[in-house]
Order: structure tokens, then sequence, then C-alpha cells
């Protein structure tokens, strides 16, 4: 088995060369379920838009303000999209106002919290910071200082899913509810 690694293209031969190691012998979701094995509890929009709140209140308190936070059923991984971050502009009298919306990706509502606030400082960043450059990945690392780390085994999973299938998942020993 050789596998295309879609989601570890951008890293080193070296991490490229363990994971096929870890794929060939069925490791991966091992490996991922020993490294994070519980599973977050946000399970609903109501409990996303506090989560997403509480990271933007304690990381941005100049921040933009969201109106709408949720987790999307229509955002998968073929369209490149894990999370999303929309806004609206409208011009209201003589101000102009801008309308923000935060949409994760439902594969993240039975993920370890980690992979959830991975992606959720990503998203959160694009409210200050619009490109992926230096500046962007600085206030990510600023958010949650694991980002690098998260956002590689994130990537692994990705790999574990699109490799061997989502199935019920890498963490179908947890009863979730």
């Amino acid at each position: 088995m050789n596998p295309e690694l879609t989601y570890l293209k951008a890293y080193p031969e070296s991490i490229q060369a363990q994971v096929k190691l870890l794929i060939q012998n069925q490791k991966l979701g091992e490996f991922l379920r020993k490294k994070y094995p519980v599973l977050h509890e946000v399970r609903t929009d109501k409990a996303l838009y506090v989560y997403v709140q509480d990271i933007k209140t304690n990381n941005m308190r100049n921040g933009e303000q969201i109106s709408k936070i949720m987790y999307d059923n229509k955002l998968h991984v073929i369209s490149n999209a894990l999370g999303t971050h929309t806004y609206v502009s409208r011009i209201q009298g003589n101000k102009l106002k801008s309308k923000h919306e935060i949409r994760i990706s439902s594969l993240f509502k039975q993920v370890p919290e980690e992979f959830l606030k991975m992606i959720v400082v990503h998203e959160l960043a694009h409210l200050k910071e619009k490109d992926h450059d230096k500046a962007f990945y600085k206030l990510c690392s600023y958010m949650e200082p694991n980002y690098h780390q998260y956002e590689l085994d994130l990537r692994l999973y990705l790999t574990q899913v699109e490799i061997f299938g989502a199935g019920e998942g890498i963490w179908n020993a947890q009863k979730i509810s």
C-alpha cells in the first residue's frame, strides 16, 4: 500500500515516511487515539457558539462581533473547507456595518477538543487577518500555542479518514451522545 498523502504534501519527507509506515501497519488510528483519547462535548450549535465566544473573549478583546456560529453539514473536506468565515457589509444610514459568520464542518462534532479548537482558532484569526500569511499564523499561535501540532495531527486524522473511511470513527470505543 502506497497511499497518496493529500493532506501532508507540504510536510517534510521524513514526516511523510513515518505516516506511511503507520498506515502500512494500520496503526495511524491507534496512534491518534492514544495521543487524543477523549472527544469533546461541544455537540450543538448553541454549545459551539458559547465555545467560540469564550475563545474569542479570552484572546481577541477588540475582535469583530460574530452574529452566527454553527456546525455545517455541507462543509466537506472535498470542497477544501473545514470551516468558513464570511462577512457581509451593509450600509445603514451613513454607517457601514459588517456581519460575521463562522461555520464549522460537522466533521468536528466527534473529534478531540484539540482539533475543534484548532479549526475555531483558525476561523477566529480570519476576523483580523484575511490571508494565510505570517501575521495570520502568529495570531493562531498566540490563541493556541500548540496550533501547528494540532494542525498536523488533524491532517493525520483526515488522512486516516480518507484511506480507511470514517466508519464509526477511530474513537468508537467511547459512547457518543
